[in-house]
């Protein structure tokens, strides 16, 4: 029996000797990982490795002595977990000792360690002893990256898991980590490298007198000159380094007497990388006010070289990068400064720091036709945005110079620089809030600043009026700085101003937009003053409409509209200009004004514009929504009802384009109502369409009743349009009333093909709904029925146009909501291509669906539109589309095209980039179609591609140019454009390649230098500058 067991017992053992042998004698690296496993699952205890390693542990052939640890070292990695302390210490021991051993086995041996030092049961104090020997018995520089990193892996595990220990060792393991570190070169271990450091320095390990070591042993680095290979596996860029750098050199003040000459040194190189990165690290550490790490006792001597260093670099680089990290830099250290908690007795080195700014910049400021003067200033206000201390020392100083040197000069063009310079001050003190309405800097010049701006908005210069306006808005935002006197003043420049001429129409602008945020602030003085003034304005041109005066007249006319749209920032302000709009729109109708089309539009452009002002406050955006549109609702029924004598006033509101601008003004001020107030106006208006009920409309008398689907009038129906935008913008949980019986009517309005108009606002509606509508049986029926009405309609018959037509919306609803039954409908419209009618438009088709709308299915709108649906729908029928393609008969081939173009052009790049290879021959093709729309949608999806996949289109170089050059004379311009617009993105190709093509083009391109356009001549001569500079030095 004892035999027997005895035998069992060695079975297993015999079993873990071979797998030995294979790996330490026969060179086999699959042994390892069986062994590993055998002891996680039991079967063998890492003793009893040992014991099999025995005997190649001790071989006198360093090489067999490797190979026998690594096999133990990778069973230790896998099972470091299992270890008991007492196995722990004896292995601890075991590899310390070989530390001394052969440098073939310091690798594995370094790799035993690591698992070792991943142990929970690793015993107090051996950390210690493992590091010891390491930093005695290793030179870790003459290592292999590979074991360097295991070295630093070593160190970052005892770091974490035996902080106490490694902190008892002193300044010794600082110089032990020194002496580790120096001399690293690859990025992978340096950034391990940083991160220790400033670990070290962040915990508090103490560096006793190896400040300086430490500094230089990491500051040999800066700043970092690395560029990743390419295809590098690892990832490191030179960003990773650069920061983690940073973080090693803002840690502590005490490197501040070693960091900071080291950045002046490099800051006043000629090497502009070594500038920026330098600026970038003198600001790093105070970029956030909580780990401000130098304060004024680390900085006070090097503040006049810092100061003299940034100087110099805003007054005399050439770089804008430079400039703007030197600005940032000063604003750092002024920040720095002003945040230093100071003792009683100390000097305060912020008062000096900005004396000296100011003694260097301050008199250039008085020269504002030389070329320092906005250095200068830009100095000052990187100082002064740096605190609220900075900004009262600097503003106290500057302002009354500038206000001085304002009334001194008197060229527009010297003025205009002085208060811009003035504005940038001014913008400074918005970032800082006074308790005492007296501490304010500006109350003192407040009376000299209003004077100031006055001055400019009567100056005939247009550009000293727009710096004016603007400065006028910035003192408005002071809170309490503008008396009433002032506000009147103010909005009487304001109201001249939004009334100038074309060839002021900037200026015009800027006076309508300030208009509106002041109005914001000041309600009651604008209600007072502007508002009653405009509305008098109002009042005036419809008088000259009504008389049908000159042109010059109605422009006034507009810019008063305008004006009334700008100025309705403020719920009490909204409820005084509505109702003047809404009222302007009832003198249309009772027939009191000689109006076209052109100026209802101009009325509703107006009401949006104020509508989407009132979505920011939801008092204001009901107010507007029961206001306005009830009104507009009862304006356009009323035009719509039949009369004994037409009136070509009131038809004017029936109109396409004026009935689309409503539908802007109705769904602009439904998109933001909260769902319960959108119940409310729902159980109104879907029964006025559906039952006629127009009792919540305003003069609701109308001389028959309102039935648009009911045999209604071609004017009724057209109103439908108005039904889609109200119910196409509502929140998609709010229920509709009478649902089923509206879609049917949807559906039905959708084929009728005695108005167009109605048909596509009905299928639109229709879409809408349905892709708003929640899955079930319902959405099934509703989706039936339009497959049916669709099929019906597509026969032969008048109703075709309109069967593809709701067709097309239905598809796009379904195709953004990601519906299964969406690529049904979508090979049901690829059909329709080889169609000889409907081929075209089913080709256009492509474009609606890959498109983003503006009134129906927009997220805006609460429409259900999944990310990504255009990568989808390039998935799943790009390749029919190209197969189709192929298969089609000659003369059907060009609708392919113009889909397959329509669906690329609105791709995102990205996305089609890989596939472009396989695609670029049709596109290419493409081109070389007759329609205008294919040629031109598909210049418009090259373009970007010779930008972004140069290499890819290098190899279509020779057709390129020449079917570039070609549709440069082609009849439309769009396409001269955007074949010239190619013809330039062709030069980023690789010039070798395009080199041979260069004299033919510049010949080619002198012809368009000539066209009867200027923007197709702008082009040529970019295009052509370009191709002339190809290959020269330094293009």
């Amino acid at each position: 029996m004892a035999a027997a067991a005895a035998v069992e017992a060695a079975a297993p053992m015999g079993a873990l000797w071979g797998l030995v042998h294979d790996f330490v004698v026969g060179q086999q690296e699959g042994p390892a990982d069986q062994v590993a496993a055998d002891v996680k699952s039991g079967n063998y205890t890492v003793l009893q490795v040992v014991e099999a390693l025995g005997s190649s542990l001790e071989n006198p052939e360093p090489r067999t002595r490797a190979r026998a640890i690594q096999l133990l070292s990778q069973v230790l990695l896998h099972c470091h977990t299992l270890l008991l302390e007492k196995e722990v210490v004896h292995l601890i021991l075991f590899y310390e000792n070989r530390l001394k051993d052969h440098h073939l086995v310091i690798p594995s041996v370094l790799q035993g360690l690591k698992a070792l030092s991943l142990c929970v049961a690793l015993p107090p104090g051996l950390a210690v002893s493992v590091l010891k020997a390491i930093f005695q018995e290793v030179h870790v520089q003459s290592l292999p990256q590979v074991d360097r990193h295991t070295v630093y892996n070593i160190i970052t595990n005892f770091m974490r898991t035996r902080e106490e220990e490694l902190k008892s060792l002193g300044a010794d393991f600082t110089f032990g980590f020194i002496q580790v570190m120096d001399g690293e070169k690859d990025p992978r271990n340096l950034l391990v490298a940083f991160r220790i450091v400033h670990d070290l320095i962040s915990r508090d390990y103490s560096l006793g007198p190896f400040v300086e070591e430490l500094f230089e042993v990491t500051s040999c680095y800066f700043p970092i000159d690395f560029t990743p290979p390419p295809n590098d596996p690892h990832g490191i860029q030179r960003e990773d380094l650069i920061l983690s750098l940073r973080a090693v050199l803002a840690s502590t003040p005490r490197f501040a007497e070693f960091l900071l000459p080291l950045l002046i040194e490099k800051v006043d190189s000629e090497v502009l990388s070594a500038k920026l990165d330098s600026l970038q690290t003198l600001r790093f550490p105070w970029q956030n006010a909580c780990c401000a790490v130098y304060g004024q006792k680390e900085l006070k001597d090097f503040l006049p070289s810092l100061w003299a260093s940034i100087r110099r670099e805003v007054f005399q680089t050439a770089s804008e990068r430079v400039e703007a990290e030197g600005l940032a830099a000063l604003h750092s250290l002024t920040a720095c400064l002003s945040r230093s908690v100071l003792r009683a007795d100390a000097e305060d080195l912020l008062d000096s720091f900005l004396s000296n700014i100011l003694q260097d910049c301050r008199h250039h400021l008085c020269e504002p036709d030389m070329k320092l003067v906005w250095p200068s200033a830009k100095l000052l206000q990187a100082a002064a945005g740096a605190s609220a201390r900075a900004c009262d020392s600097v503003t106290s100083n500057v302002l009354p110079l500038l206000l001085e040197q304002f009334h001194k000069h008197s060229q527009s063009s010297q003025r205009r620089t002085i208060l811009e310079m003035l504005l940038g001050f001014l913008k400074l003190q918005q970032k800082w809030s006074y308790e005492d309405k007296d501490q304010r800097p500006l109350n003192g010049f407040k009376d000299q600043l209003c004077s100031l701006v006055f001055m400019a908005l009567t100056d005939p210069s247009t550009q000293l009026q727009l710096v004016g306006i603007r400065t006028l808005t910035v003192l408005g935002a002071q809170p309490d700085l503008l008396s009433y006197e002032d506000l009147e003043l103010a909005v009487g420049h304001l109201y001249r101003l939004s009334f100038l001429k074309e060839d002021s129409q900037s200026c015009r602008v800027a006076a309508l937009e300030a208009s509106g945020t002041l109005a914001a602030l000041y309600p009651v003085a604008f209600s007072s003053h502007l508002v009653p003034k405009l509305a008098e304005e109002l009042r005036v041109g419809e008088s000259n409409l009504t008389n049908g005066d000159e042109p010059t007249q109605c422009s006034r006319h507009l810019c008063c509209l305008q004006a009334l749209s700008a100025v309705s920032t403020h719920p009490s302000i909204v409820k005084e200009t509505l109702p003047l709009l809404l009222q302007h729109l009832w003198q249309v109708n009772r027939g009191n004004m000689v109006a076209q089309s052109s100026d209802v539009i101009a009325v509703c452009q107006s009401l949006r514009q104020m509508a989407e002002k009132c979505q920011q406050d939801p008092e204001s955006c009901w107010y507007f929504h029961q206001t306005a549109i009830p009104c507009l609702l009862a304006l356009a029924v009323q035009a719509s009802m039949p009369e004994k004598e037409p009136s070509v006033l009131r038809k004017v509101l029936l109109e396409d384009e004026v009935l689309a601008a409503m539908v802007s003004v109705i769904g602009t001020a439904t998109t933001h109502l909260s769902p319960e107030l959108a119940a409310q106006s729902v159980t109104h208006i879907v029964p006025l369409f559906l039952d006629g009920n127009v009792s919540f409309l305003p003069e609701n008398s109308f001389p028959s009743r309102f039935q648009p689907f009911q045999d209604g009038s071609s004017g009724q129906r057209r109103l439908i349009a108005l039904l889609m935008a109200f119910v196409c913008s509502l929140p998609r949980n709010v229920e509709i009333p009478q649902l089923n019986q509206l879609m049917r009517e949807l559906l039905e309005l959708s084929c009728c093909h005695s108005c167009p108009f109605s048909s596509t606002a009905a299928a639109k509606c229709f879409a809408g709904l349905l892709n708003k509508h929640p899955a079930g049986q319902q959405l099934d029926e509703f989706l039936q029925l339009a497959v049916d009405k669709v099929e019906a309609g597509l026969g032969s018959g008048p109703c075709r146009s309109q069967a593809f037509t709701l067709l097309l919306w239905v598809t796009k609803a379904l195709v953004l909501r990601y519906h299964p039954l969406s690529s049904c409908l979508t090979a049901r419209l690829m059909g329709l291509l080889s169609d000889p009618e409907l081929g075209p438009a089913a080709a256009d088709g492509f474009s609606l669906l890959m498109s983003d709308c503006t009134d129906v299915l927009t997220r805006a709108g609460h429409a259900e539109v999944r990310i990504m649906f255009r990568q989808r729908f390039f998935t799943d029928n790009v390749p029919a589309l190209v197969q189709g393609f192929h298969a089609a008969p000659q003369d059907v081939k060009p609708n392919y095209l113009k889909g397959l173009s329509h669906v690329l052009n609105r791709l995102p790049k990205p996305v089609l980039l890989p596939e472009l290879p396989t695609l670029l021959s049709l596109l290419l093709e493409a081109l070389s179609c007759p329609d205008c729309v294919v040629q031109l949608s598909t210049l418009s999806c090259l373009q970007p591609l010779l930008l972004e996949a140069p290499q890819v289109m290098s190899l279509h170089v020779d057709t390129l140019v020449t079917k570039f050059l070609n549709l440069s004379s082609s009849p439309s311009m769009a396409v001269r454009i955007a074949a010239l617009q190619c013809m330039h993105a062709l030069t980023r190709l690789p010039t070798p390649v395009l080199l041979p093509y260069k004299p033919q083009v510049i010949r080619a391109l002198a012809k368009p230098l000539d066209d009867k356009k200027r923007l197709v001549r702008k082009e040529a001569v970019s295009a052509r500058g370009e191709w002339f500079l190809l290959g020269s030095p330094g293009s």
